[in-house]
């Protein structure tokens, strides 16, 4: 379905009781009563446009003397946003730069980025991590809350205050708005950070309705150079909302915002990426099966043919008690000893890897971009150590898989480390362990150890290390499910 975007208010605004003079003044005094500097989250949709917009312009009426403070404007790119999306919010930040200095005022846009280890797909292809869930949303602190708390904390360190700017409204949701009540600061328009200390929050437009925000970004022209009826294709081209700049767990998740990660499995549908595809984005239709492949991973008898029995610290993990659930288990929502999956066998993990460039080609040939880029170089170097080392893969398939796909001019591969066991050496060491009934694993972690090891000066702790991998389970995977298998049955028949 298609988003209406109202081209005048169709209810009551707040335009009716307070003119936006009245938010271009208080956006003033609030800026003017302190030396904290600002944070604003942009997102680049609706309500963060709409932010920038009212304090851009209450700065500005400013006089340059009493512009005393400095305005950041920060957007997280987790790497996996909607192509569309990323150029839009490209775009708009060379825009706020440029504009910024050729006006003269105290703005400045700034990305933030997951570290390389925690972006989604080296967490998910690389260290098998399952998809995330509502459950288990391993993502969101990784790729957005981490990336901002580092922004802010570091503009903290050199201010000792910040105060973040976002386009958060009453009235979105009710557990939100007891949030914006709970944080209050008495006397003041700024709440306390959920989490941060030395930070605080302020939300400009936070009496606004939908309505209201566009009555006003389609009335007023954008500040910084940017095309508002740009965004108002955008909206009309899909459905859902924008996925606001996630800076604590209280911050609702984007779901199937328009503004949101792609390939995002929370839920069954991406209602949003399927609106664009139905009005003529067919190009997308690449990332939307990917998106619901992801999203299928919720069912039980596909987690057994995909995940692996152990989890990546060589166990077979069950779920707590009751009482740990009590203590803050994140395995509460099984029955107690009930067996849970561990990570994606690595032949899965080749298998999305293949389609994810497989798609990434094809955007590149038949989307807007030809540069188009799903999965990064860096992150597909660093997937490569990741199963070297962990999953003992012994093909060094990841060149050939992109290689096959892309041709070898466009990555240079790094030569495999002479000291790596190779497939020849797989081979000879599997047959050795078969002859003396030792799981060859075990004889490859304890000498990956060893590699890890060797050369430094202090030793220390590698005893304990060895001790935590003769700890771990080292039946082979075959008893291991005979074993689950009678465990069921038994259960069943009780």
């Amino acid at each position: 379905m298609d988003v209406e975007v109202p081209s005048v208010a169709s209810e009551a605004t707040v335009f009716e009781n307070k003119p936006i003079s009245e938010f271009y003044s208080e956006v003033q005094a609030v800026y003017l009563e302190d030396t904290k500097p600002w944070v604003l989250g942009y997102s680049g949709g609706k309500d963060s446009t709409a932010t920038l917009q009212v304090v851009w312009t209450a700065v500005s009426m400013l006089p340059p003397e009493k512009r005393h403070k400095h305005v950041f404007v920060i957007s997280s790119d987790t790497y996996v946003e909607t192509p569309v999306i990323v150029n839009h919010i490209d775009s708009n930040l060379d825009a706020i730069n440029r504009a910024a200095k050729e006006q003269g005022l105290p703005f400045s846009a700034d990305k933030v980025v997951p570290k390389l280890t925690d972006t989604f797909w080296v967490c998910l292809l690389g260290k098998g991590y399952p998809a995330p869930t509502t459950r288990f949303r391993w993502c969101t602190e990784r790729m957005k809350i981490s990336p901002a708390d580092v922004f802010i904390l570091d503009r903290v360190a050199e201010s000792g205050e910040v105060v973040m700017v976002l386009g958060a409204r009453k009235g979105e949701s009710a557990s939100r708005d007891q949030v914006l009540k709970n944080r209050e600061i008495k006397g003041s328009l700024l709440r306390k950070h959920s989490s941060l200390l030395n930070a605080y929050v302020y939300a400009p437009i936070e009496d606004f309705t939908t309505n209201d925000v566009w009555q006003y970004i389609l009335s007023a022209d954008s500040p910084w150079g940017g095309d508002n009826s740009e965004l108002v294709g955008m909206y009309k081209s899909a459905a859902g909302g924008e996925c606001p700049l996630v800076v604590d767990k209280s911050t609702p998740s984007c779901g199937n915002s328009r503004f949101g990660c792609w390939v995002c499995p929370v839920v069954d549908k991406d209602h949003s990426m399927e609106s664009m595809v139905d009005n003529g984005e067919d190009w997308m239709e690449p990332l939307l099966e990917i998106q619901r492949e992801l999203a299928s991973h919720k069912d039980p008898e596909i987690k057994k043919k995909i995940r692996e029995i152990k989890r990546r610290d060589g166990r077979v993990w069950r779920a707590k008690s009751k009482e740990d659930r009590k203590r803050g288990s994140r395995n509460w929502s099984k029955e107690e000893g009930e067996y849970i999956p561990g990570p994606y066998k690595i032949a899965y993990r080749k298998d999305l890897l293949q389609k994810i460039l497989i798609a990434q080609k094809s955007i590149r040939e038949n989307g807007p971009d030809s540069k188009a880029c799903l999965i990064r170089e860096d992150e597909l170097k660093a997937i490569r150590d990741i199963w070297r080392t962990e999953s003992q893969e012994w093909e060094d398939s990841i060149p050939k898989i992109y290689n096959d796909i892309f041709g070898d001019r466009e990555i240079l591969w790094e030569n495999e480390d002479v000291t790596s066991l190779r497939m020849n050496d797989g081979q000879l060491l599997k047959s050795i362990c078969d002859g003396h009934d030792v799981p060859m694993h075990l004889v490859v972690k304890l000498v990956s150890l060893e590699r890890n090891m060797q050369g430094m000066t202090k030793r220390a702790g590698i005893f304990n290390k060895i001790d935590k991998i003769f700890a771990e389970d080292w039946k082979e995977e075959r008893e291991i499910q005979e074993i689950l298998e009678m465990e069921a049955a038994e259960q069943s028949e009780n």
